[in-house]
């Protein structure tokens, strides 16, 4: 599959899906430690990245209402619209964030909260490492992924065929801290989405720094 192609069949996806996401994933206590963890670490006024912004829920939302400048990347139109609506005191963007000029040290802090998982492994690696270098030096990062030993396999999520690719959890860490960033924390935990049909699913919480 082309890089091109993966991200049309990821913005349909999400096109599909749009606040039924949000519901979805909405419980998550351990994203919301993630956040105050960030919140905690940056001074006011920070510059923060959101890629794969969704609905803007509740990752924009919190860092916006916390006071920082958010810039949300999404590849989805739909969500997007949805952020913009729903968090007007952050700005979004609808772009494939690996065509997105990044210039080193820009930001302050860059959240990737489940944004990797349907690119290969290849575009994962040389997306967070693009991702650090956007980083201020002592920056932070915050990644959250489904760690899973597998490539390009077909999985139904929310009601949704897609292709998914991810890391085992030391793997995905490996590869985190290989792109030049200090893991200060990682958590794993259980989480069962509020949708139907929807069973316990593996989560990862990364919380990094640059070095």
């Amino acid at each position: 599959m082309t890089d091109a192609s993966q991200a049309q069949r990821a913005a349909a996806v999400f096109d599909e899906l749009g606040l039924a996401y949000e519901r979805a994933f909405s419980r998550s206590e351990t994203h919301r430690a993630s956040l105050a963890w960030l919140v905690e670490r940056l001074a006011p006024g920070s510059r923060v990245l959101d890629v794969g912004s969704g609905t803007g829920r509740p990752t924009a939302e919190t860092l916006a209402a916390a006071g920082h400048d958010v810039l949300g990347i999404d590849v989805s139109p739909v969500m997007v619209e949805l952020a913009a609506r729903q968090v007007p005191a952050a700005g979004f963007r609808h772009a494939d964030i690996h065509e997105v000029p990044l210039q080193d040290g820009a930001f302050d802090a860059v959240c990737v909260y489940f944004s990797l998982l349907q690119m290969s492994r290849a575009r994962q690696e040389t997306l967070v490492r693009r991702l650090a270098r956007a980083l201020r030096a002592g920056g932070s990062m915050v990644l959250a992924t489904v760690p899973a030993n597998v490539e390009d396999v077909e999985v139904v999520f929310m009601g949704q065929k897609v292709r998914a690719t991810s890391f085992a959890a030391e793997d995905f860490t490996d590869m985190v801290a290989a792109a030049g960033l200090t893991v200060l924390s990682a958590e794993t935990v259980l989480f069962t989405p509020d949708h139907p049909g929807a069973g316990d699913e593996p989560h990862l919480f990364l919380r990094c720094e640059r070095e």
